[in-house]
């Protein structure tokens, strides 16, 4: 027993499952770990496409069915939440707070990828050089998965400049993001510019729901079965006429019509969330969701790794088991690494600027008074 109580302690650690017994709104969490799944089974496809093996077609049209909301979900769940920080600290304060939580990660993880993919550039598809260092600055969306810090960083900054500062009503706030959503691809030779301009506006479309968001009327729609009814044949229309109109290789269908799909790709996955925790299952995704960050910029090492050792070492060059194992890992090793080893610990500052203090004991009452 004692063995097996060491074992249970050590897993609640390593996954910080004390989470799940914290007052969290727990749809949030669902939401984050849905679409953080999401996001590792495009990379691990991608490396394994790079890596010239054989994929089915089939999980390429997976692929691209997800790609199509995965990460605007990041940026309205980012947007709904916005006033609500704001009414918690200051704006600089938050913009810090932004920094060290999205940008200084940012930093330190893309620098230390690269570096890897440099120094072992035989055994990865990569293929990277000195000169990746610079992309840092200016062209995240050649860094593999990175794009997305510095993209959500800029737009929250933006977005708070401009509702703060310059007081842009929230009808202004979403005729920018369109605006900024058009002219994105025109500046896609810096994607630093680009990157944000193509999201603004599913953060801003969370900042205008948010006041109803919350609403018991709003909270009784997607809590609703007819609602998650309803979005099923709705949400299979549009990905069929998503993956009509793009094909295989991923043609653009246009800025608008890709909008349209992504919002109610969007909106289906809120309603999937809301159930999740009506019915309080699958819980895991919830610890997913929680450390989406950790695994968000350490997955696709890892799962490089795992694929390498797989193929070269074991002789194992069956797409299937190397994309679920690869998924398998992706999204438990960056939450083992953080919990042990960084969180609290002697490689805290791979994700913060300040070193966490150690909880001080319980002082005993007549020694407090």
């Amino acid at each position: 027993m004692t063995a097996i109580n060491t074992f249970k302690k050590a897993t609640a650690k390593a996954f910080n499952t004390s989470i799940l017994e914290k007052k969290r709104m727990a749809w949030v969490d669902y939401l984050r770990g849905i679409a953080i799944i999401l996001v590792v089974y495009r990379h691990v496809l991608l490396g394994l496409q790079r890596a010239n093996m054989d994929i089915p077609v089939s999980l390429v049209y997976a692929n691209m069915i997800f790609y199509s909301f995965r990460m605007p979900l990041f940026f309205i769940l980012s947007g709904i939440f916005i006033n609500g920080s704001l009414s918690r600290r200051p704006v600089g304060k938050l913009v810090y707070t932004k920094f060290e939580n999205l940008l200084y990660p940012y930093f330190i993880w893309s620098f230390i990828q690269i570096t890897l993919q440099i120094i072992l550039n035989k055994y990865s598809n990569s293929d990277r050089s000195l000169i990746d260092y610079t992309y840092i600055l200016y062209q995240p969306r050649g860094l593999d998965q990175f794009w997305y810090l510095p993209a959500l960083f800029n737009c929250s900054v933006i977005y708070l400049f401009l509702k703060v500062k310059v007081r842009l009503p929230i009808w202004a706030q979403l005729l920018a993001g369109v605006t900024f959503y058009i002219a994105a691809p025109y500046c896609s030779a810096i994607s630093m510019f680009s990157d944000w301009m193509e999201f603004y506006i599913f953060f801003a479309l969370g900042d205008a729901v948010s006041k109803i968001f919350f609403e018991e009327k709003s909270q009784r729609l997607f809590n609703s079965t007819w609602t998650g009814l309803i979005m099923i044949p709705i949400f299979a229309a549009t990905q069929l006429y998503y993956l009509y109109k793009a094909g295989p290789t991923g043609a653009s269908i246009g800025q608008l019509p890709f909008l349209a799909v992504a919002l109610i790709g969007c909106f289906s996955m809120f309603v999937l969330a809301f159930r999740f925790q009506k019915w309080d299952i699958l819980r895991w995704l919830r610890v997913l969701g929680f450390h989406s960050l950790y695994i968000y910029v350490m997955h696709v090492m890892i799962a490089a790794f795992t694929r390498s050792v797989l193929s070269r070492v074991f002789g194992i060059h069956s797409t299937p088991i190397l994309l679920l194992v690869g998924i398998a890992v992706g999204v438990t090793v960056p939450v083992i690494i953080y919990n042990t080893l960084i969180k609290d610990n002697i490689f805290w500052f791979l994700f913060s600027l300040q070193k966490p203090q150690k909880k001080n004991k319980k002082v005993p009452e007549t020694i407090a008074a």
